[in-house]
């Protein structure tokens, strides 16, 4: 393991003794996490070969070719227990409701969880409140209220709470949504997102308008120009980030279970679109391990690839089992449908062993193959597991009940992967390297200084690694136009900085494709990107079917996680 990777999970995932002193090692942490969930297969066959499991769960989390969502990895076999990262809450237009909202996102949080929240039941802010004769203060105002207790909670021991505010566009409190997060100092503990109807997008594109709807009375408020809202969800984008848009009819065309309604919200990052009180646990694949020697080089080894999707749904199906939930009616529809989030890390240096460039056609063409080869592995190994187990209780009244039995409602996403890339030493999720030389912001502003491992290997293979390379690419992390680095190598380390936003976007979209979730993916941009070049990129990835959008403009924010290393 890395410096980095044993220093973060000392800090954060490591049991600890009464006195604070360390009570386990990260071999110890991969085989408690192992058995615990390996033991679920027992629920369903007492003969099961536990041991078996186990070892196979152990190897693939100690070899670092896939990893489970932190609180897998933090609370498998110890006293929390509970394995999900991610929940979905409902926000009903009662105070009751909105407060019962905030003790129960609490309990989540407490335990390791993300949540997310939709506003878009809550009537507007002036409107009448009948049983106090007041006025209704609005979605913004209560949004505010779960910021300020979600600072005042620690998730577990070490991670700081995270959320998901989504207001559809719709609504007569959108125009001071948008704006909510270009105050620097507001809502540190949410990412914003605007849901956006297929409606409203069309009428973007023909300049037309459409109508606020009041929630509360289901009649029309009042009515805008598509085009104006529009630019000003880009404007704020562009200023500070937020809001994101994820496209409400294209999640909800793939809700598995339309039966139990509609899907109004996903989990922090974006990837995990749910019902009300579901919960799911996602793992990931270290892609930059499924690399074998070929007759010409370097190859995808698509038997491991194979192998390892199969053990990582087992995984993941059995964790449903072994956790424990924060509330009952969490647990009753996360087991009713089971769902599962099977995704990637290490694309990028996937890329780089490879001797493809992410910003190519390429690198596109191998991530659809990629994600549809996980994707059909997945359903095989879910289908197994349904013949063994049963399928999701929910089954008979999902999308797929003419079709063969399946464990799962959900098998795929794509997650950020920030921490678990740093323990596999990986680049995160789907995301080209952010520089060759960078500090990462972690564990309460403790910084982290990461050199990409790939390039210095290369470099010393190849012959021109060199002190002087190291302190050039350490104060400007970047190696475009070194004299020192070849120039066939040059493009296989191009920076997020340095990929133009429409490749990335169409890696976003390879992905989606085949990707039964969704994929969380930051769209980088330049510090000089305009802010109508952040609406091509938003309008772009509706056209191309994704089902979110998040861009981030470099420097936009006063700090950001990733930065290049200071000068000394």
């Amino acid at each position: 393991m890395s410096p980095n990777a044993l220093r973060v999970l000392e800090r954060r995932y490591l049991k600890r003794r009464a006195d604070g002193s360390l009570a386990e090692t990260p071999e110890e942490m991969f085989r408690r996490v192992a058995v615990n969930v390996a033991a679920a297969d027992r629920l369903y066959n007492p003969q099961a070969d536990g041991e078996g499991t186990a070892r196979r769960f152990y190897e693939l989390m100690a070899g670092l070719t896939f990893l489970p969502n932190s609180p897998a990895l933090m609370n498998a076999g110890r006293e929390l227990q509970q394995l999900h990262a991610c929940f979905v809450l409902p926000v009903e237009d009662s105070l009751e409701s909105i407060f019962e909202a905030i003790k129960e996102s609490a309990l989540i949080q407490q335990s390791g969880g993300g949540t997310g929240f939709s506003f878009s039941r809550l009537r507007p802010k002036g409107s009448p409140v009948k049983t106090t004769s007041g006025i209704a203060s609005g979605p913004v105002s209560f949004l505010k209220v779960f910021d300020a207790a979600t600072q005042a909670i620690k998730q577990g021991s070490f991670r700081r709470g995270a959320n998901m505010g989504i207001l559809r566009v719709d609504h007569p409190d959108i125009l001071e949504f948008i704006r909510l997060k270009e105050d620097p100092q507001a809502m540190t503990n949410f990412n914003l997102s605007v849901a956006a109807t297929d409606p409203f997008m069309e009428a973007v594109e023909r300049d037309g308008e459409y109508d606020l709807v009041d929630p509360s009375t289901r009649r029309p408020a009042a009515r805008l120009k598509a085009r104006e809202v529009f630019k000003r969800i880009c404007r704020s984008a562009w200023a500070c980030g937020d809001p994101g848009m994820i496209f409400l009819d294209r999640i909800n065309q793939a809700n598995p279970t339309p039966d139990l309604g509609p899907m109004e919200s996903t989990n922090p990052c974006g990837e995990l679109p749910l019902l009300s009180y579901e919960a799911c646990v996602l793992g990931s694949i270290n892609l930059s391990q499924m690399v074998k020697d070929g007759p010409s080089g370097p190859e995808v080894d698509w038997a491991r690839l194979e192998e390892v999707v199969g053990e990582a749904a087992h995984f993941l199906d059995n964790a449903i089992d072994a956790s424990h939930y924060p509330l009952a009616s969490i647990e009753a529809i996360t087991k009713a449908n089971r769902k599962i989030g099977l995704g990637v890390m290490g694309l990028a240096h996937l890329f780089i062993r490879l001797g493809i460039r992410y910003d190519s056609e390429e690198a596109i063409e191998l991530a659809r193959e990629l994600m549809s080869r996980i994707q059909k592995g997945a359903l095989e190994a879910s289908q197994r597991l349904a013949k063994e187990r049963g399928a999701f209780p929910n089954f008979d009244r999902s999308i797929y009940r003419q079709g063969p039995p399946r464990r799962n409602a959900t098998l795929t996403t794509v997650a950020p992967t920030g921490t678990l890339s740093i323990i596999a030493n990986t680049s995160s999720g789907i995301e080209p390297i952010f520089a060759v030389s960078y500090v990462r912001q972690v564990l309460e502003g403790e910084e982290l200084l990461e050199m990409d491992p790939w390039f210095e290997r290369i470099a010393r293979s190849r012959g021109f690694w060199s002190e002087a390379l190291l302190k050039r690419v350490s104060a400007g992390g970047t190696v475009r136009g070194d004299r020192d680095v070849p120039a066939e190598v040059q493009p296989l380390f191009a920076t997020a900085q340095e990929i133009s936003p429409l490749w990335h976007l169409k890696m976003q979209a390879a992905f989606q494709r085949f990707t039964e979730n969704a994929i969380s993916k930051t769209i980088n941009m330049p510090a000089e990107t305009t802010p109508e070049q952040v609406e091509e990129i938003y309008l772009e990835a509706w056209r191309l079917r994704c089902k979110g959008i998040t861009i981030y403009r470099n420097k936009s924010r006063p700090s950001q996680v990733l930065n290049l290393r200071r000068e000394e």
